[in-house]
């Protein structure tokens, strides 16, 4: 039995190789997940695997390294760019001396600090206790005690179980408030569709310049940061094409790699934006070195959501960043596919209304719109 570390924010990080063609980058991007959750990076220990280890993850040499590590540095936390089962994480804990988290907990807190609507709140809380009810083994020693007091003295339930009902508890309360929001947003959907308004929503990997792209198109000021996860909540307005067609404009969370299932589950109230939409914008970072990797990421999320045959628009976005021009791709059908732009400096734009005007005025199946930017 051990008490768990309280934690702080001077963090060791941990990356694993296990052969991964885009490890590097991998790392570039954890670092950034760490800095978004306002964690100090005081040092990062890498190493090589074939397979992670059982009881640790890592091997007890690498282990003993990280822990020499921690020693040296004074760090209050050891971050790990991969997930831990409940017991490595135990394991973990009891040889470095200090709380062990996982990218799925880093993920979770950053969400729960950027979260501002209460919907996103109940979200982000409900995906939290989901992965906290599977870390409740063994792990606090509070937890095992029996109750004490007059009258709770002896057999009975003990805290662990105590715990454990009080958190199915809230999850269900969590699911119920959510429930709600689901049905309201079911409402609100099908007063569009009697009003006959074509829904477009706008998804891509965090930090592709969505929630830029939706400030541009409809003069919003939605919270916008160079930063993993800037914004969290779904925001939608009515944008104005043309004097006579109007859409339905959303903005949603952004997806990553290795996105919890958790948060994906969690999500499903407003990730529901997405799976009704009729028509995707996939806004994409065409100056990062993996860009064909995010796009396979962000379409692996929208197969899980059941989105992935809805059309899609490529927004090949950030063109200032290499001085390039506005420019349009057509497919075989003479349709705008894929739309280069820049959000921050409004070039573009006028492509990007064209393309969605075309789509308003001749709704696309999936097969007539390629998911790929030619």
């Amino acid at each position: 039995m051990f008490e768990r570390h309280k934690g702080g924010d001077r963090a060791v990080l941990v990356c694993l190789d296990f052969g991964e063609v885009d490890y590097q980058d991998g790392v570039e991007e954890f670092v950034q997940l760490v800095e978004s959750a306002g964690a100090q990076i005081l040092a990062t220990v890498e190493g090589k695997r074939s397979r992670p280890d059982r009881a640790y993850f890592a091997g007890t040499g690498k282990v003993q390294e990280i822990a020499e590590v921690v020693r040296v540095h004074e760090a209050e936390l050891v971050i790990f760019n991969h997930q831990l089962s409940p017991s490595q994480e135990r394991n973990l804990e009891k040889v470095l001396q200090c709380r062990v988290v996982d990218r799925t907990t880093l993920i979770l807190d950053i969400f729960a600090q950027r979260a501002r609507t209460a919907e996103g709140k109940l979200q982000v809380e409900l995906a939290q206790l989901s992965h906290i009810s599977t870390r409740l083994i063994r792990g606090w020693t509070h937890l095992e005690r029996q109750k004490g007091g007059i009258g709770m003295r002896g057999p009975g339930e003990s805290q662990l179980e105590t715990d454990r009902r009080l958190l199915g508890g809230r999850v269900k309360r969590l699911k119920d408030q959510l429930a709600t929001v689901q049905k309201q947003r079911a409402t609100q959907r099908r007063s569009r569709e009697r009003n006959r308004q074509f829904s477009v929503a706008i998804v891509g990997y965090t930090n592709a310049g969505k929630s830029s792209l939706f400030n541009a198109l409809t003069k919003s000021k939605i919270y916008v940061a160079d930063q993993l996860f800037a914004t969290l909540d779904t925001t939608s307005r009515k944008l104005f094409l043309d004097p006579e067609h109007s859409i339905v404009l959303s903005d949603t969370v952004g997806f990553i790699r290795q996105l919890p299932h958790t948060l994906v589950a969690a999500f499903h109230a407003t990730l529901e934006e997405t799976i009704q939409a009729d028509l995707l914008l996939h806004v994409v970072d065409i100056n990062h070195p993996l860009r064909d990797m995010q796009i396979i990421e962000v379409n692996k999320v929208l197969s899980e959501i059941g989105a992935e045959r809805i059309p899609q628009l490529m927004v090949n976005n950030k063109i200032d960043l290499r001085d390039m021009p506005p420019s349009v791709d057509h497919d075989e059908y003479g349709r705008i596919c894929a739309v280069r732009l820049s959000a921050t400096q409004g070039t573009g734009l006028d492509a990007l209304r064209a393309a969605l005007l075309e789509a308003l005025s001749h709704p696309l199946k999936t097969a007539e719109l390629t998911n790929e930017s030619k």
